[in-house]
């Protein structure tokens, strides 16, 4: 396709994706209340073990419609997730063969779960941050949150971590198609260690230790899974490769097959 064709189908799927997630936006203003209850829950929570005061304040008179309108677009992108996740393969799927878009639906049928999973643990940290952060409220004092940055808060942390989680289904794409090799990632391990802590320090609502490992263990878990599939994909198409008499696109890795045990007895 010509790259105005791409562009063209680029701005169809976009349009698709932002469909879905004006219905479930939809869908999240009819759940606000529950949400926003669930949200002050671990506000409540901290005030109680406290004895003060910690609570939400809408700070302009369209504070609350506002909030419930960001609200319901974050339930959507939520809602929504495997709606524009498939969007997403469904730009990437044409230039792959039939077998190739078998494995694109595989990917889709993981990349919600993922990202749901890396949503749920951020969730999980909230409540501890949220203590965390508000235990240096003076005895007496009152802790009045604006509602909007705490909304921001909880957004940005949810959203990041679900995003964290796509990362090895991106890697496994790129191995896919060919443009990354299982031996490139494996060769950047460590710096993906680094980063995987760097990013769940800068992510982690509280400056602990153990919250930091929490997250971060998860992220580096699936990177190295990432990387024994793509191995096994690479294994795969080497075998092929030495099948049709071509050379391996990895000769300093071995292939055990048949191909290659015939080879050493002749």
């Amino acid at each position: 396709m010509p790259i105005r064709a791409h562009l063209v189908e680029l701005r169809k799927l976009v349009v698709l994706a932002a469909l879905g997630l004006v219905v479930g936006a939809v869908g999240g203003w009819f759940l606000y209340d529950p949400v926003l209850a669930a949200l002050q829950q671990p506000l409540a929570a901290a005030a109680a073990a406290r004895h003060g005061v910690i609570a939400l304040n809408f700070s302009g008179i369209a504070s609350s419609f506002d909030m419930k309108i960001k609200v319901s677009l974050f339930l959507g992108v939520i809602a929504a997730s495997p709606w524009w996740i498939y969007q997403l393969w469904a730009f990437i799927t044409p230039g792959l063969s039939g077998r190739e878009r078998r494995y694109a639906m595989t990917f889709v049928a993981a990349s919600v779960p993922l990202f749901l999973s890396g949503a749920a643990l951020a969730w999980w940290a909230l409540p501890n941050a949220v203590s965390l952060l508000t235990e240096f409220t003076p005895t007496g004092a009152v802790n009045y949150i604006d509602a909007q940055s705490y909304l921001v808060f909880v957004m940005r942390l949810i959203l990041a971590f679900g995003l964290a989680f796509l990362v090895p289904v991106v890697m496994v794409a790129l191995n896919l198609v060919g443009i990354v090799r299982a031996r490139t990632w494996i060769r950047g391990w460590r710096w993906a260690v680094m980063l995987a802590f760097v990013f769940a320090a800068v992510m982690s609502p509280t400056p602990d230790a153990i919250t930091m490992i929490v997250l971060a263990l998860p992220i580096i878990a699936l990177y190295f899974g990432a990387i024994g599939l793509c191995r096994v994909h690479d294994r795969r198409v080497d075998r092929a490769r030495l099948a049709e008499g071509l050379p391996s696109l990895d000769p300093d890795e071995p292939v055990e097959d048949d191909v290659t045990v015939a080879g050493r007895t002749r």
